[in-house]
C-alpha cells in the first residue's frame, strides 16, 4: 500500500481535467443558451424518484455523475437564472461569480480568522460597503448566508449595545427590561423570526401601519414609542425597510433616523435587495437617510447578481459589533506572528467559525463589472417595472394593485362574476407550468396579486411583454371556461 493510497485525489489528473473542461463548458453553455430553456417545469416522477436511493459504498465514475446531473438536476431547478424568472427577489447569477466560486471552491479557505489574503479580501469588500453607505472607517462588515441572519445579528448587537456586556453571561431575563423593538406591517418576516431568535419574543416587535405608498406611519411609530416608554418597556431598535417584501416599498428613511436619534433606539434597515440602489446614482436618492443607519443588512446575490449565497451585514459601531459576539478560547489564541496572527478574526464579529470564501465572488463581481455597470443594471429594471406598470394601466382587463416603487409589480386580471383571487392563482400556476415565465402570488389590501419582481440582469422589455401577453391569454382562457361551467 503506498503511501498517498488513501488520498481521494485522482491518480489519472489527465482525465480529471478532460471532465472538469467538460463540467465548465456545460454550465456555460447552459447559461449562455438559457433563454431557450423553460423557465420552470416540473419534476417527473421518475427522476424524483432516482433520488431517493441508499448510501452508496462503491466508487461511481465521475463522468456518469456529472450526466446525472445534466440530465436529472439541471433541468429542474427552481429557474432564477432565466430572464422570464420574476417570481422572487432572486439575482440570476453571473459567469464571472460562477467563476470566482470555482476558484474558491478550489482554495478551500476557511475564513473564520487566522492571517490569509482571503480574509483581507473580505476587508477590502467591507472599506468599499462603507464608502457606498458612507459609514465611518471604524464600521465593521461581515459575509453571512443572507438577509435573513445579517437581521439577526444586527438585532444581537443592538440588544447587547442596551443591556451592556453582562448580558452575555446573566442572559436577558435578568436585565430588568422589557425590550420592545419597531417595524412596518409590510417588513419581512424574517425581522419578527431575529426578534424571536434573539430570546426578546415575537410579542415585542411592534408592527406599526403603512400609509398608502406602503411606508411606515412615522406617525403612528413616533405615537408607539411613547406609549410603550409610559407603559414601562424599554424600546431599543426601529428596523426600517428598503424595499419591502410584497410592493418593494421604502420607508422614510431619514425621518426614522430622526426618531432613532430623538429617542436613542438603534436604527437597522433591512435592505435585502433594496439597499444596493446606492449602486446607481438614478435611484440611490429615494434612500435618503440610509446613511444614518446603525446597521444594514443586505445581500449581494439579488440585485448585484452575485451567486448564492452572499448575505453581509455592516455595522457603525464596529467596537460594539465585537463586543457582541468576541468569545476568547484557547484553540483560538491569537499569535504575534504566523498563521494565527490577527487581532481580531471574522469569527468575532458573527456566530460561524467556518466560513466558505463567500467575499471572493462579491469581490470579482464589483471589479470585473464596476459601480456604474451595476448601477446601471439595477437602474433598468426599475425601468423594465415602470413599463410593465403602463402595459397594465393601458390594458382594461388588467388592475394595478400597488405603486411602482422600485423593480416590483404588483397587478391581477380582472373579469366579471369571476372569484379573482383564485382566477389570478390560476394563471400563476399556467404561467409556470408553461415554461414562458415565473411571477409568484402575494396579498395587497386583502387581493390576491400577481406579483412580478424584476430582479435578473437578462430580463428585458420582450420578457416583460412575453409574461404579460401570456397571463392575458391565460386570463381569457381560464374566464372563459369559467363562464362555460357556470
Amino acid at each position: 500500500m503506498t503511501e498517498n493510497s488513501h488520498s481521494l485525489d485522482p491518480q489519472d489528473w489527465t482525465s480529471l481535467r478532460a471532465e472538469g473542461h467538460r463540467m465548465l463548458d456545460d454550465m456555460l453553455d447552459y447559461i449562455e443558451g438559457i433563454r431557450e430553456r423553460p423557465v420552470w417545469q416540473n419534476i417527473p416522477d421518475q427522476v424524483r424518484g432516482q433520488f431517493q436511493q441508499s448510501l452508496p459504498s462503491q466508487a461511481s465514475d465521475l463522468a456518469q455523475v456529472h450526466q446525472r446531473f445534466m440530465q436529472e438536476v439541471l433541468p429542474y431547478a427552481v429557474g432564477n437564472s432565466h430572464p422570464g424568472f420574476m417570481g422572487w427577489v432572486q439575482g440570476g447569477g453571473t459567469p464571472v461569480g460562477m467563476l470566482a466560486e470555482m476558484l474558491a471552491a478550489g482554495l478551500n479557505a476557511n475564513l473564520g480568522g487566522r492571517d490569509q489574503m482571503p480574509i483581507e479580501v473580505e476587508k477590502q469588500v467591507t472599506q468599499w460597503m462603507r464608502e457606498l453607505f458612507q459609514f465611518p472607517s471604524s464600521a465593521s462588515g461581515l459575509f453571512v448566508t443572507g438577509t435573513s441572519i445579517a437581521n439577526f445579528i444586527a438585532v444581537l448587537v443592538a440588544r447587547t449595545k442596551v443591556l451592556g456586556l453582562a448580558s452575555r453571561r446573566v442572559g436577558i431575563t435578568n436585565s430588568g427590561k422589557n425590550l420592545i423593538a419597531y417595524a412596518s406591517v409590510g417588513a419581512h418576516a424574517c425581522v419578527s423570526q431575529a426578534i424571536d431568535m434573539a430570546g426578546i419574543g415575537i410579542d415585542a416587535l411592534r408592527l406599526i401601519p403603512v400609509k398608502a405608498d406602503f411606508s411606515m406611519d412615522m406617525q403612528e411609530l413616533e405615537k408607539q414609542i411613547e406609549a410603550d416608554r409610559a407603559a414601562g418597556f424599554t424600546p431599543f431598535l426601529i428596523a426600517g425597510t428598503a424595499g419591502t417584501v410584497d410592493v418593494g416599498a421604502i420607508d422614510d428613511l431619514n425621518t426614522i433616523a430622526d426618531i432613532a436619534q430623538r429617542h436613542a433606539l438603534w436604527f437597522h434597515i433591512d435592505g435585502a435587495y433594496g439597499a444596493l440602489a446606492m449602486l446607481s446614482d438614478e435611484i440611490a436618492p429615494r434612500l435618503k437617510g440610509i446613511e444614518r443607519a446603525d446597521s444594514i443588512a443586505f445581500d449581494f446575490h439579488k440585485w448585484a447578481q452575485v451567486q448564492y449565497d452572499a448575505g453581509y451585514i455592516l455595522v457603525r459601531d464596529g467596537q460594539a459589533h465585537f463586543d457582541t459576539f468576541a468569545t476568547p478560547t484557547s484553540y483560538l489564541k491569537r499569535e504575534s506572528r504566523g498563521i494565527a496572527a490577527g487581532e481580531r478574526w471574522p469569527c468575532d464579529f458573527g456566530p460561524d467559525l467556518s466560513r466558505g470564501f463567500r467575499a471572493l465572488k462579491a469581490w470579482f463581481t464589483i471589479q470585473v463589472y464596476g459601480v456604474e455597470q451595476l448601477g446601471r443594471m439595477i437602474a433598468h429594471t426599475c425601468e423594465l417595472a415602470q413599463h410593465l406598470q403602463q402595459r397594465i394601466v393601458n390594458e382594461p382587463k388588467l388592475e394595478l394593485l400597488a405603486p411602482v416603487n422600485l423593480n416590483i409589480v404588483c397587478f391581477r386580471y380582472r373579469a366579471a362574476d369571476q372569484d379573482l383571487d383564485v382566477l389570478n392563482r390560476d394563471i400563476v400556476f399556467e404561467l409556470h407550468e408553461s415554461g414562458i415565465a415565473a411571477p409568484s402570488t402575494t396579498k395587497v389590501h386583502g387581493q390576491l396579486a400577481i406579483r412580478a419582481a424584476i430582479v435578473n440582469h437578462r430580463t428585458g422589455k420582450q420578457d416583460i411583454d412575453q409574461m404579460l401577453d401570456a397571463a392575458l391569454r391565460f386570463g381569457d382562457q381560464l374566464s372563459s371556461s369559467n363562464d362555460s361551467l357556470n
